[in-house]
């Protein structure tokens, strides 16, 4: 598509719908590549944790190891504050472009640093360091490519469109997951833990110029071109701040079931439930297949029956699943009643991600959209699901208990439940 043909759209006039797909279609591809880059350290943290810190106490290096993907979010609402401000002032397009580069060097870094055995503690602090940048492009990314995909998409298939941003994260975590899975096969855990590891990293450095590319090669979005033509383009008004403390509570449970029931399952079922590495991973890809199908399905539910009553069940589902399916892990079945408990949490996940980007982006009007949404946003990642890895272990450690994890997703699910009850039905109404 022009420009000349995206100038045309008026305030009352939406884009077609081939140029929601183009857009779209190549916004998702960008997204999956990007969160490959971002969630293959969770995937990888029993090797990380045998390279970058003392060997003598295992359970302290992984509890470090979970410290630094915790901490590397403390950036992420700087960069949504920093890169979802340049989103409203200077557009959509170039924050995300800027996004991927930020990306694709944090996660090059990390495949080409020298590990604890060479420099000593410099190897953590260099660790950490590269984790802040990703943390930082990512305190953008989410905002901004929700922002807009929510921008391009037609009235009335918005739950849908937005939705393929959930599933590029989950596609990105399924890449990653799949990739290292398959490594960790194919090399052994040994020739994995010693080198194997820093493959993926490298690959996930090639994406950056393939990101580049695709995000360039998309257009600015019709919404904001108009405000831009209409001269509205301002620092986002203060009267936003009452919607962020919405979409910040909104965000608790999503993010802590995402990093609980995905990102810190490998480590869990390896050592709580003693499958082996390779298990581990395929047991998570599965649960991250069930994922990336799901989230379009419940997107467009939404767009048919609401936001409200998918968000309102997930959280429901979050406050009850979680004591009996950590029952049933914990009874060492083996594999097979891992990868079901696990796609069971892929239901409940895909419950609220299908129609949350659509939710969260309609809070918002389109001054000041992609700065609030990402600041809040990532606010709540950083706080609460960033370290939900860290507290899943903290809290196992500390009680004995394999149990302990499911305290913390079922308070952060009824944190979310009455955020939520608050929040007006927004499937049927335009984008302001």
């Amino acid at each position: 598509m022009t420009g000349e043909a995206t100038a045309q759209l008026g305030r009352h006039a939406g884009p077609t719908a081939a140029q929601s797909r183009k857009a779209i279609y190549a916004a998702t591809i960008g997204n999956v590549m990007e969160w490959y880059d971002f969630g293959v350290f969770g995937y990888l943290a029993g090797a990380l944790a045998l390279n970058f810190f003392p060997k003598d106490n295992p359970n302290s290096a992984l509890l470090n190891t979970f410290l630094v993907f915790g901490v590397g979010l403390i950036f992420r609402p700087l960069g949504g504050i920093v890169i979802g401000r340049m989103g409203d002032t200077r557009g959509r397009k170039p924050a995300l472009v800027l996004t991927i580069l930020l990306m694709a060097a944090g996660t090059v870094i990390m495949g080409v640093l020298p590990t604890y055995g060479s420099i000593g503690m410099a190897a953590p602090v260099l660790l950490l360091l590269a984790r802040l940048l990703q943390g930082f492009s990512t305190g953008g990314e989410w905002g901004g490519a929700t922002a807009f995909m929510a921008e391009w998409s037609m009235e009335g298939r918005r739950g849908f469109y937005t939705s393929l941003q959930q599933m590029s994260v989950a596609g990105g975590g399924l890449l990653g997951a799949g990739f290292a899975a398959l490594l960790t096969s194919w090399l052994g855990s040994e020739d994995m833990n010693a080198w194997g590891w820093r493959i993926p990293f490298l690959v996930g450095g090639l994406f950056g110029p393939i990101g580049f590319w695709l995000r360039r090669e998309v257009d600015e979005t019709p919404p904001y071109r108009e405000i831009v033509e209409e001269g509205e383009v301002a620092a986002a008004p203060t009267s936003n701040m009452g919607m962020a403390v919405q979409a910040f509570g909104f965000t608790v449970l999503w993010t802590v079931s995402y990093y609980t029931f995905l990102t810190y399952m490998p480590t869990f079922t390896r050592t709580q439930l003693k499958l082996s590495a390779a298990q581990s991973l395929w047991a998570t890809a599965a649960s991250l297949v069930a994922l990336v199908i799901l989230v379009p399905i419940m997107g467009a539910l939404s767009d048919r029956i609401g936001r409200r009553p998918l968000l309102l069940a997930s959280c429901a589902l979050c406050f009850i699943v979680p004591i009996p399916a950590f029952w049933l892990l914990t009874q060492d079945y083996g594999f097979g009643i891992v990868v079901a408990v696990q796609i069971v949490f892929a239901f409940a996940i895909s419950l609220f991600s299908g129609p949350g980007p659509a939710a969260i982006a309609e809070i918002f009007p389109t001054r000041g959209r992609s700065t609030w949404m990402s600041s809040s946003y990532a606010l709540a990642v950083a706080i609460f699901g960033g370290f939900a890895p860290f507290i899943s272990q903290w809290l196992i450690d500390a009680t004995g208990s394999r149990m302990a994890p499911t305290a913390y997703v079922m308070a952060s699910a009824l944190v979310s439940f009455l955020v939520i009850l608050r929040l007006r039905e927004t499937a049927h109404r335009p984008l302001d």
